[in-house]
């Protein structure tokens, strides 16, 4: 991880130079040192440029050499051409970080690549933040390293929210929109194409910083996933949640994240691996990624699920509860002591108090009457949150209706959030500045909340044993048969189904016989991986139908494929059970392990779970029983309709099996599925029905 004291220095700098300033604050290369003078900033400015004398009423420098000390951070708005010589000289001088804001390095292709190359080289032992960044913000300490237009405002709101972002674009939008919801942010660093300093160095700082209760990421690619996950898991461990929004989805967006700043990036289910395992709770759309924030930074404890909605707009109290109902919240009437605390605040028939949401109509502009409601709702044991509605009636007194609620706050850790109904900007911003967040779409109410649930619900993953060393002599390489990958399965204790290789009619009735009374046959073959779609599985067959059966399958695939199969399987039926798909799945981020509903529908149905494999063996069995509770097949296995109860137990052993197997054989181990693999009753455990297993050389 990098060194601490070299990113205190960039975030919390005595002196600054400005390498390529201009004397006019409306160009970009004007803007840092008028903002570092705008936004407060304390310490020594020295602004380089040879053309010139002064600026903005301090002295100008020629060049670096000429600077009377050694600045902490220098600001490089040279091009790409020219940024590496003043990168080197910075360096020479002993500077602590620089930032490039240029662009035209890796993001633009070969050459790029070579510039950034030479930038880093020209770093020596000094940090580089960027190239390609729009800079940072220490709004904790009224620092500002920044060229970004929204620094263009007057005020921000400082807060405990660091947000750390791959774009510099948005880094700005973030901190404008923030500010005008009266969130209040902490830093923001914008890290661009990391030719040096990343996401993770960030994380891992901001984890130890008193002023940031939440951290924030705008990502577009993990340029070092194992860093990345250290870092995640320290900020976890230190009760700071990441919320992050990852961008690059769909095929359009991960070409466009890619081309940004040219970097890799992993498939995005395995983002949803890697961040469920750090405790990572990912924004679903951009606007989340303030929201989710906002709740997280109040410090409030949300234990359970149920929420109580206070409102005197019903229709609005209705948007809000199907919205929570929709995402597994649930909304229960006051149990009858809150009822009956309830009914005691007013007289007359106004008012709605024995259903949820609790509707108080007129009298919800009487501050005492609305202060006793929250009270009786954050002390029920109904309740693990309160939603309070802020209707256009409020509008008139919105001072008195947020203190009303900031009254109460400290009567409870239970999370109080607000859904403003009319379009009242100013309402928003103040309940938010009143620490209760507030919401303009009912939808980010829930997502607010499903991120407290989620960072409160998350538990470190157990470390996982080192696998158990097993004979690997033998087991060849490339793609191998059905009878091969079964071979290997079972090598690592996966149980497998009975069955014979066979090459004749006479071979194949013979073992067919030795099975049971209906078989299934196959071609053997690693060639062909999906076996069904050249007629090359028929099942259920009895075994006197077996031999003229194998005739006719080998003719359908050396129609169908262009060859004919010359060895085949005779496999033990299996009826009964529930068809699942086991698989591994490597990219940029890592290596997974999938667990899905199987067989021929795998594809189709796609109902599948992902886990990260820890770096030190393969799965827990607690880790891998999760997977099986994920699944929308789960109520199959547990017994659905009057089905017997599968054996979980004997899946969950297969699972830590097959991540043991795919551990131990490392990159040797190019892809492994087993598909399906059926769960039979409990007790009766699972069989292998089905295998892919391609292998590298191990040489």
């Amino acid at each position: 991880m990098t060194s601490v004291t070299s990113i205190s220095r960039l975030l919390q700098p005595r002196s600054v130079a400005v390498i390529g300033a201009s004397a006019d604050a409306g160009k970009t290369a004007g803007r840092p040192v008028a903002y570092l003078r705008k936004h407060g900033f304390t310490g020594d400015i020295y602004p380089v440029n040879p053309r010139t004398d002064h600026i903005d009423g301090l002295r100008c420098y020629p060049d670096v050499a000429s600077l009377p000390t050694v600045p902490d951070v220098g600001i490089v708005l040279l091009g790409a051409e020219r940024a590496h010589r003043a990168v080197q000289d910075l360096s020479a001088r002993g500077t602590a970080a620089a930032i490039v804001l240029a662009s035209g390095y890796t993001e633009t292709g070969e050459e790029g690549a070579r510039r950034q190359a030479q930038l880093m080289e020209a770093a020596g032992a000094m940090r580089i933040l960027g190239p390609n960044t729009i800079g940072l913000v220490n709004l904790t300490d009224h620092i500002v390293l920044s060229a970004s237009g929204a620094l263009e405002m007057d005020h921000f709101p400082v807060g405990s929210v660091g947000v750390v972002s791959q774009s510099g674009g948005i880094l700005g939008a973030l901190l404008s929109r923030a500010a005008a919801r009266g969130i209040g942010l902490s830093k923001l660093i914008s890290t661009s194409n990391e030719v040096d300093l990343d996401l993770a160095d960030f994380i891992d700082h901001l984890a130890d910083d008193e002023a940031t209760r939440v951290i924030a990421l705008y990502v577009e690619s993990v340029r070092h996933p194992e860093r990345f996950r250290q870092a995640a898991l320290k900020a976890a461990r230190a009760g700071k949640p990441v919320v992050a929004f990852k961008i690059g989805r769909s095929e359009a967006g991960a070409q466009a994240a890619v081309s940004h700043t040219g970097a890799l990036a992993g498939a995005d289910r395995m983002y949803d691996a890697l961040f469920k395992e750090v405790g990572v709770i990912r924004a679903q759309t951009f606007g989340d990624l303030l929201d989710i924030p906002a709740a997280l930074s109040t410090g409030r404890v949300l234990r359970g699920n149920r929420v109580a909605i206070l409102t005197s707009t019903g229709g609005a109290g209705t948007l809000v509860s199907d919205s929570y109902g929709v995402s597994g919240f649930e909304t229960p009437p006051p149990d009858e002591a809150t009822a009956a605390r309830l009914r005691a605040l007013q007289t007359g028939d106004q008012a709605a108090l024995d259903r949820n949401p609790i509707d108080v109509t007129l009298a919800g502009l009487q501050p005492d009457l609305l202060r006793g409601a929250i009270r009786a709702l954050l002390e029920s044991p109904s309740y693990d949150a309160l939603t309070i509605i802020v209707g256009s009636s409020s509008l008139a007194m919105p001072e008195l209706m947020a203190g009303a609620i900031q009254d109460c706050l400290p009567l409870s850790d239970k999370p109080v959030i607000a859904y403003v109904s009319p379009h009242a900007p100013q309402v928003t911003a103040l309940l938010t500045q009143r620490g209760v967040p507030a919401f303009v779409d009912a939808e980010s109410c829930t997502a607010a909340l499903a991120g407290m649930l989620q960072a409160r619900r998350w538990t470190e993953p157990t470390a996982t044993p080192p696998v158990a060393p097993a004979a690997l002599n033998g087991i060849g390489k490339g793609s191998l048969n059905e009878a091969e990958c079964k071979q290997l399965f079972a090598r690592f204790g996966i149980p497998c189904t009975a069955e014979t290789v066979v090459a004749t009619p006479a071979e194949a009735e013979q073992a067919a016989h030795h099975l049971g009374e209906r078989v299934v046959l196959k071609i053997l073959t690693g060639e062909i991986t999906h076996k069904s779609d050249v007629g090359g599985v028929a099942v259920n067959l009895p075994p006197e139908q077996i031999g003229e059966r194998l005739r006719q399958m080998a003719d359908d695939v050396q129609a169908k494929a262009g060859t004919r199969p010359s060895r085949f399987l005779v496999q033990e039926m299996v009826s009964g059970g529930t068809e699942l798909i086991l698989g591994m799945h490597r990219d940029a981020l890592g290596t997974a392990i999938l667990l899905g509903m199987g067989g021929v529908t795998a594809e189709l149905f796609k109902d599948t779970t992902l886990r990260m494999l820890p770096t030190s063996g393969g799965l827990s069995r607690e880790v891998a029983a999760a997977m099986v509770r994920e699944l929308k097949t789960w109520p199959l296995l547990d017994g659905y309709r009057g089905r017997p109860p599968a054996d979980v137990d004997a899946l969950v052993s297969a699972i830590v099996a097959f991540s043991q197997m795919t551990a131990q054989l490392g990159d040797r181990l190019v892809e492994a599925e087993i598909n399906p693999v059926f769960v039979l009753a409990r007790g009766q455990g699972v069989k292998a029905a089905d295998g892919v297993v391609v292998l590298a050389d191990a040489g």
